[in-house]
């Protein structure tokens, strides 16, 4: 699972390349850096849409951590909707539709995952590889009902797989990190998102999965590039 990500400065160099790649600006998050982001703040969400001429135009926008399906009524969920496993996604009311259309990566520095001891305690451990991970996310616009409602709110999800390699000694579940050359079959607006669509980029994020360096921190308190430093 992935509920503690980081974004450094290398993430929002990251974020301006990939919206400077089409020549157009739709640059829509203010930079900043944080090493403990959390569930229902802010997060970069990269997509791709169509535009009226057809070709396809690149954002970068600023989304809550934490998908709203547009029929909800409120922002209040039964689970959490921050991470959305891969297996069976397509069938899943909430991701469906989605999956579909509402396509995004979500560029992180790396992320944090709780190992559990047989006596319960639980030590928090950074995950990181050489360079940001590409994360596989899902989008969705909502707007809270009401003729005085708020403006369209974007909030978006982490897909999650199966782990493999040596992270699956800290948690049996991993964010679904993306290679580059993957990037495009996952972001195409032309295409419609199917589970096979999901299987593929779960069969791309091995290699990159199996390849994810760790080692244990202190506990996650504050804000500061200290948090990733070795216990």
């Amino acid at each position: 699972m992935c509920g503690r990500f980081a974004i450094n400065d290398q993430v929002n160099d990251r974020i301006s390349e990939f919206v400077r790649d089409t020549g157009r600006d739709f640059h829509e998050w203010d930079p900043f850096t944080s090493w403990n982001v959390k569930p229902t703040q802010q997060i970069p969400a990269l997509l791709e849409t169509l535009a009226e001429d057809g070709e396809v135009q690149r954002r970068s926008a600023a989304a809550r951590w934490s998908l709203v399906p547009p029929w909800a009524t409120d922002l209040k969920r039964r689970f959490p909707t921050f991470n959305a496993r891969s297996e069976g996604l397509a069938e899943k009311r909430t991701w469906r539709g989605p999956l579909k259309s509402s396509r995004a990566l979500i560029p992180a520095a790396g992320y944090y995952e709780w190992q559990t001891a047989e006596d319960g305690t639980k030590t928090p451990h950074w995950i990181h590889l050489e360079r940001p991970l590409n994360f596989a996310g899902l989008y969705s616009w909502w707007k809270p009902k009401g003729d005085d409602a708020a403006d369209w709110l974007l909030t978006a999800t982490i897909l999650t797989r199966p782990s493999v390699g040596p992270v699956a000694e800290l948690h049996d579940r991993a964010p679904l990190i993306l290679p580059d050359e993957a990037r495009p079959d996952w972001l195409d607006p032309a295409t419609e998102g199917t589970q096979a669509l999901v299987d593929a980029m779960v069969d791309a994020s091995t290699p990159l999965t199996e390849r994810l360096e760790f080692h244990p921190v202190r506990p996650l308190r504050g804000d500061g590039p200290e948090l990733i430093e070795p216990a």
